[in-house]
Formats: structure tokens, C-alpha cells, sequence
């Protein structure tokens, strides 16, 4: 994505990482972190009640979120897990460390109350997107990984097989169409590592309809989609970044032009990725869909939605 953006906002958008990753950082040295960045501690053994969607009678459509963009999806039979970050920091690793940002908020249950996942469905290569720790933990050979241009080679050994979309590129496994959507972002692993891809998916199973969209700033790509029963779209980390992400007011327009009968809001309150306090992206939200707020679902992490009727 090529940004143009003028001084002032550049501005902002330095002071903003001063504010936050020195002494991130710094935490990170010195081993201030509950999980040093493994994947997420185990805790107990939780099993969630949409554990069991898939042991019959569960729902042919339902998700629930799991912490900033990580959504456990239930279409068409399958398991399917979206950017999964269950580690307590982000960022890179070096000498055994994960250097990065801290959670906020712990993930709602823990990696091992996950059913088996069958897609692993992976944006872009963001640190906050792309967890190698957790991705590390998932693998599992009957899983498959569905993942954006050049960046297989990120993705930990241990799954069935890693499959790289370009935009309108589409995956199919049984019964499930996974196309991947343009989007307003950009996949860098690293600030000069601009080759990377980065998708927003559609998927669907039958007449049921799921779109996931990523990371991206206020777009018209998901406009000529034939709409959708659960749009999942990120409404944080736009101040001082909305050339990237997209503001919870954009989010509402674009759901509302792609036709979606239900909005799950995600990338918010879980990192401190920007300068908006972590409660406004639901907030506005809310807000801005008026009285059609009752179709914003999964606003809690841990909050199930299934499709009824």
C-alpha cells in the first residue's frame, strides 16, 4: 500500500511509537510477561459451550471472538481460526525473547480449549496477525493453513499444507470456498520487507456467507460481494493510523454497502496498537449503527454468535 501522508500525520504517528514500544521494549527485556511469548499459558481445562457446536445439533453457522482479530468460525462443518494470537507479547523474537507489545486483556479461554481447527485463516505477516508461537502450538497435521502471498515461508512446520491467495485467488475444501478480498493494508513482516501480500477472505458453505476482512482502511473491495450472514471487520487502531485501519463509523458504511446481516467488530482492546482509548472503537460503533446496533454481535472476547433460524 503506498502511503502518502502529510507531515503533520507523520508526526502523530512517530510520537505515537515513542509513547508506547521503548518501553514495551524494555518490559520485554527484562522478562516482565506471563507467557514470554510461548503461545499463551494453558491455564485450566476450560471447555466453552461452543465447544460442543460441533458434536450435533450446534449451529450450521456461528463464531465468537477470541481476542483482537482471532475468531473461531463454524461454517459448513468445519473449524475455522482467524489470525490466531493466543501469546502474551508480539514481536519479534530474539535470544529466546519475544520483544513487542503486551496484551492488554488475556485471550477468553486458552489454546487448548480449542476444538480440532481444520483452516487456519492467516491476513497478512503483521506481528499481531501472525503469531509464530501460537501458529507453532496449532500445528497439527490435519490442519490446513490459507495465507496471503509470500508468506508460507512464515508459517511453522506441522500442518497438512500452507496455501498462498492472491487477491481473487480462491481455496476450496469440502464444501467450504475460501476467495481471497483486495484490501487497504499492506503484509511487510518488517518496515522494509514490502513484497508480502495481505487479503481480506470470503468464505462460504451452501447459501451461508462469512467475510473476514483483515486489516484495511476504508475500502470499496467488499462492495460487489454478495453480501454476507457475518462480516468480521477490525474498528481499532485508527488514531493516529486511519490510513491503514479503518474508524468504526468506515467499518459500519462498509458492512452496510457489502449487505451483511451481522457485524462482529474485532482489533480493538486486546494491544496497545494506538492513541483512541481502548473502550471508543465499540463505542462509536454502537453509535454509528443507530438503531441497527443489535446486529453488532460478539462484543465481548469470549462472546459466541450463532445463526439461528
Amino acid at each position: 500500500m503506498a502511503m502518502r501522508l502529510e507531515p503533520r500525520k507523520l508526526r502523530r504517528m512517530v510520537s505515537s511509537g515513542i509513547r508506547r514500544y521503548p518501553h514495551q521494549l524494555l518490559l520485554s527485556i527484562l522478562g516482565r510477561e506471563r507467557g514470554r511469548g510461548r503461545g499463551g499459558s494453558d491455564g485450566g481445562s476450560v471447555v466453552p459451550p461452543w465447544w460442543r457446536w460441533g458434536n450435533g445439533g450446534g449451529p450450521s453457522l456461528g463464531a465468537v471472538w477470541l481476542g483482537h482479530a482471532t475468531t473461531l468460525v463454524r461454517l459448513g462443518g468445519l473449524w475455522i481460526l482467524t489470525d490466531p494470537v493466543f501469546s502474551e507479547r508480539i514481536g519479534p523474537r530474539v535470544a529466546g525473547r519475544t520483544l513487542g507489545l503486551s496484551r492488554l486483556t488475556p485471550a477468553p479461554v486458552p489454546l487448548s480449549a480449542l476444538p480440532p481447527i481444520d483452516i487456519v485463516l492467516i491476513s497478512h505477516a503483521h506481528f499481531d496477525h501472525l503469531d509464530r508461537p501460537t501458529l507453532a502450538r496449532l500445528a497439527d497435521p490435519r490442519t490446513k493453513v490459507v495465507t496471503a502471498w509470500r508468506t508460507a515461508g512464515l508459517i511453522p512446520p506441522g500442518f497438512d499444507k500452507v496455501i498462498e491467495l492472491g487477491p481473487g485467488e480462491v481455496f476450496a475444501h469440502e464444501g467450504v470456498e475460501i476467495a481471497a478480498v483486495p484490501v487497504e493494508h499492506w503484509g511487510a513482516r518488517f518496515a522494509l520487507d514490502r513484497k508480502r501480500g495481505c487479503n481480506a477472505y470470503a468464505l462460504t458453505a451452501g447459501n451461508e456467507r462469512v467475510v473476514f476482512a483483515g486489516d484495511t482502511a476504508e475500502t470499496g473491495a467488499f462492495d460487489d460481494l454478495p453480501g454476507a450472514d457475518l462480516a468480521v471487520f477490525g474498528i481499532g487502531a485508527y488514531d493516529p493510523w486511519e490510513h491503514a485501519h479503518a474508524t468504526p463509523e468506515q467499518v459500519w458504511a462498509m458492512v452496510r454497502r457489502l449487505g451483511a446481516t451481522h457485524l462482529m467488530g474485532v482489533h480493538h482492546s486486546t494491544f496497545d496498537l494506538s492513541e483512541e482509548p481502548p473502550d471508543e472503537p465499540l463505542r462509536r460503533l454502537i453509535k454509528a449503527a443507530g438503531d441497527l446496533h443489535d446486529r453488532i454481535v460478539g462484543r465481548a472476547p469470549g462472546e459466541a454468535w450463532r445463526k439461528t433460524g
